[in-house]
C-alpha cells in the first residue's frame, strides 16, 4: 500500500519493529545501506520476531539507486525539521515516506531535494527534540492507512 524508506538506519531493533509494522500493515520497506548492523543481527531479528520473514523488505547501494523505482509517485520526507504536519496530508496508496537514521536524520542534500510542503513532522512538545524511529514510522503508516480505510485489514 505505502513505500516505508528508511535512510541509513543505525539501531536494529527499530529496523525490525518497523519490518514486523509493514508485514502487519501492507507496506512494503526499502533500506538504503550503509546499515548500522547486519540484516541478521538478532536484536533485529527479535524485535521483528517472526514477521520478518512476511516482510517485503527491498536493499538499495544509495539513495539514487532507490529512488530510481519511485518514478512518478509521491515522495516526503519525514523529519524533525518538517515544517508540514504528517496529518495535513492527504495520503495515497504508493505514496513514499523516507525517514532518515536515527541518530542524525535525513541529511540536508537529500532534505533540499523536496519542497517544503513534503518535508512532515510529528507535532511535539517544543521541549522536545525527536520521537523514536519505529515509533514515528507507526505514526504516519497508521495516519496515511486511516485515510485509506485500512483498505485490506479485516
Amino acid at each position: 500500500m505505502f513505500h516505508i524508506v528508511l535512510y541509513q538506519p543505525e539501531i536494529p531493533p527499530n529496523t525490525g519493529n518497523i519490518m514486523r509494522l509493514c508485514a502487519n500493515s501492507g507496506c512494503q520497506l526499502h533500506l538504503i545501506h550503509p546499515l548500522g548492523f547486519e540484516l541478521d543481527d538478532k536484536r533485529m531479528r527479535r524485535a521483528g520476531l517472526d514477521y520478518i520473514d512476511k516482510s517485503l523488505v527491498h536493499e538499495y547501494p544509495d539513495y539514487a539507486s532507490c529512488l530510481e523505482n519511485f518514478s512518478g509517485c509521491r515522495l516526503f520526507a519525514c523529519s524533525t525539521k518538517g515544517t508540514g504536519n504528517y496529518s495535513q496530508i492527504d495520503y495515497q496508496a504508493g505514496d513514499v515516506l523516507i525517514f532518515g537514521p536515527e541518530t542524525r536524520g535525513l541529511p540536508d542534500d537529500i532534505l533540499n531535494t523536496f519542497d517544503k510542503k513534503n518535508i512532515l513532522r510529528v507535532p511535539m512538545l517544543e521541549s522536545s527534540r525527536s520521537i523514536n524511529l519505529s515509533n514515528t514510522v507507526s505514526i504516519f503508516i497508521f495516519e496515511a492507512w486511516r485515510q485509506n480505510n485500512f483498505a485490506g485489514a479485516s
